[in-house]
């Protein structure tokens, strides 16, 4: 049995686990973070990494670029090893553009979300990250892609 994209024996997943504890402190998270950048091996890793900076941006543009270098890095994991991460990776990316007004980018990264939910197993993450896509499609106005989703979502849960 091979581990999963989040394996908690990989150092960066580790790193990023205890930054996402240190949240309440920032300055610490994105210090365990960076640790995890810097520790970073090879694309999945640095997809990891990528997305949990991110989170911890000065600005709407530098969250944009992590999120893109997030997406860019899985996209470039072979053997589909990172394909439990794209639909949120793709999420946060849309969710990216969408904060410096790029609302085309936007509309077609969260279709990409979209595309990507099935890749999740059916439980309640799925729910949250197709929850998160719904939203944001309605959001950005695409009332006739959120209908798309939710039908997606369903099937998706069969």
């Amino acid at each position: 049995m091979t581990a999963g994209p989040l394996d908690p024996a990989n150092p960066v997943v580790a790193l990023c686990a205890a930054g996402m504890a240190a949240e309440g402190t920032p300055e610490e998270a994105r210090r365990l973070f960076e640790r995890a950048w810097a520790a970073r091996r090879d694309d999945l890793d640095a997809a990891i990494a990528a997305h949990y900076l991110a989170r911890h941006q000065p600005t709407p543009e530098a969250t944009l670029d992590w999120h893109a270098r997030a997406a860019r890095d899985a996209e470039a994991v072979a053997g589909g090893r990172a394909a439990p991460l794209l639909a949120s990776l793709y999420l946060n990316l849309a969710d990216a553009q969408a904060a410096v007004a790029d609302r085309a980018a936007a509309a077609a990264t969260v279709r990409l979300a979209a595309a990507h939910l099935e890749a999740l197993p059916a439980d309640g993450y799925r729910d949250f990250v197709a929850g998160g896509v719904r939203r944001l499609a309605e959001r950005l106005g695409a009332a006739d892609d959120s209908a798309h989703y939710e039908e997606r979502e369903r099937r998706a849960a069969r």
